[in-house]
């Protein structure tokens, strides 16, 4: 079943952010926006690049790349997130760990000029 659309969610001389999905018979990547398929040369699967349309037809669009995608897709994000967190966890133990052996230092320090007090008598 074909699908066709009254109109397509692109226009000619637009740039968007895409990641190519797929590469077509003829050796170009494949990327969609809103299901409308728009072919892409030079590009290959995964790649996340920034694209200019160039023509749109009814069934399918084709553009050109025009720089690396600036846009973060939300999987890399959600990924991101957590590595973030734990970057975060470790250096408050680190902090906590210092801390803790600042405190213990204090106290060698004190028991040992008690220890030089009492051996005055």
């Amino acid at each position: 079943m074909a699908f066709f659309y009254k109109q397509a969610p692109v226009q000619e001389g637009q740039e968007l952010d895409v990641k190519i999905e797929a590469v077509g018979e003829k050796g170009d990547g494949i990327a969609r926006v809103d299901g409308f398929v728009l072919f892409v040369p030079g590009t290959k699967t995964g790649d996340e690049v920034k694209i200019k349309v160039t023509r749109v037809l009814s069934k399918v669009g084709f553009a050109e790349v025009v720089g690396k995608s600036s846009a973060t897709p939300a999987t890399e994000q959600a990924e991101a997130a957590p590595a973030e967190e734990e970057k975060e966890e470790k250096k408050g133990k680190k902090k906590a760990k210092k801390t803790k052996e600042a405190k213990k230092e204090k106290v060698v320090e004190e028991i040992a000029e008690e220890e030089e007090d009492t051996d005055d008598f």
